[in-house]
C-alpha cells in the first residue's frame, strides 16, 4: 500500500510539473520574425539588365581617373545619381538627343533599386555632326532629387543644370555651380560642337520598367526602395555606386 502510495504521488507531481512548464511556455510571448518585404521583377530584365551594366560600367570608367574624374567628395553629398550611355546626338543646325540611362538615390538601406530613365531634346546652333556622348548627373539636393520623382522635368528648366568640376576634389568649384540642383558630366567619343544639356528633359522609360519590375511599377516607388528587391540581374548599378560613397539617407 505504501508503495502504491508513494507512486501516486510521483505521478502527480510529474503532472503537476508537466502542466507548468507547458503553461509558462504559453505565456510566454512569440516571437515572430517580421516578414522579408517582397521583391519586384517583371517578365522580361534582359533590356534592364543591360542598362544597369553598361551604366556601371560607364561610372567604374570615369571614377577609374581620379584626377579626372568625379570628385569623391561631391559624389558623397549627392542625393541621386543617373548615368546615360552612349547618349545620341546628330543634326546640322537643328540638333535632337536621345537615349537611355539609369538612376538611384540613397534610402535608409543604401543605394535604391535602380530605375529607368529616357533623355530627349533639342538645341539649335552652329552645329554639325554626330556624337555618342556618356552622360552622369549628379541631384546635388532634396530640391533635384524631387525634379527626378516627378513625372518628367526639364534640364535648366525645371531644375537647374551646370557643369560638375573634375578632379580630385570640388575644392576650386564656383558658389554658382555648387548651388545647382544637379551637376552634369559628359564624355564624347566623338567630335560635336555645341553639346548642352540644357532643354533636354528627363522622364521614366516605361518599357524597361515594364519589363523589370512589372505592370504599374513607377520610377518614384523603385528609387525609395532597397536594391535587394530588385531582380539579381540588375542590381549591379547600386553596387557600384556603393564603392565610391556609402552615405545613407537620414
Amino acid at each position: 500500500m505504501r508503495k502504491n502510495h508513494i507512486r501516486k504521488l510521483a505521478i502527480l507531481f510529474i503532472v503537476l510539473a508537466t502542466t507548468a512548464i507547458a503553461a509558462t511556455q504559453k505565456s510566454k510571448p512569440k516571437t515572430v520574425a517580421a516578414p522579408a518585404e517582397p521583391s519586384l521583377r517583371g517578365s522580361n530584365t534582359k533590356e534592364g539588365a543591360s542598362q544597369a551594366n553598361k551604366s556601371a560600367a560607364v561610372l567604374n570608367e570615369i571614377m577609374a581617373t581620379p584626377d579626372k574624374g568625379i570628385p569623391r567628395d561631391l559624389l558623397a553629398k549627392a542625393e541621386c545619381v543617373a548615368v546615360f550611355p552612349k547618349v545620341v546626338k546628330a543634326g546640322f543646325i537643328l540638333a535632337g538627343q536621345g537615349g537611355r540611362g539609369v538612376a538611384s538615390c540613397r534610402t535608409s538601406a543604401g543605394w535604391s533599386a535602380p530605375a529607368f530613365f529616357e533623355i530627349k531634346g533639342g538645341s539649335v546652333g552652329l552645329q554639325i555632326g554626330g556624337q555618342a556622348t556618356d552622360f552622369v548627373l549628379l541631384f546635388m539636393n532634396e530640391s533635384g532629387m524631387q525634379s527626378l520623382l516627378s513625372d518628367k522635368f526639364e534640364l535648366g528648366g525645371d531644375a537647374s543644370v551646370a557643369a560638375g568640376p573634375v578632379g580630385r576634389t570640388a575644392s576650386a568649384t564656383t558658389d554658382i555651380k555648387m548651388d545647382a540642383q544637379i551637376l552634369s558630366y559628359s564624355r564624347s567619343k566623338g567630335l560635336f560642337a555645341g553639346v548642352s544639356l540644357k532643354g533636354s528633359v528627363i522622364s521614366p522609360e516605361k518599357s524597361d520598367m515594364k519589363g523589370t519590375y512589372g505592370k504599374d511599377v513607377t520610377a518614384q516607388t523603385v528609387l525609395t526602395i532597397s536594391n535587394d528587391r530588385a531582380p539579381m540581374e540588375v542590381r549591379t548599378f547600386a553596387k557600384t555606386l556603393t564603392e565610391y560613397s556609402t552615405r545613407r539617407a537620414k
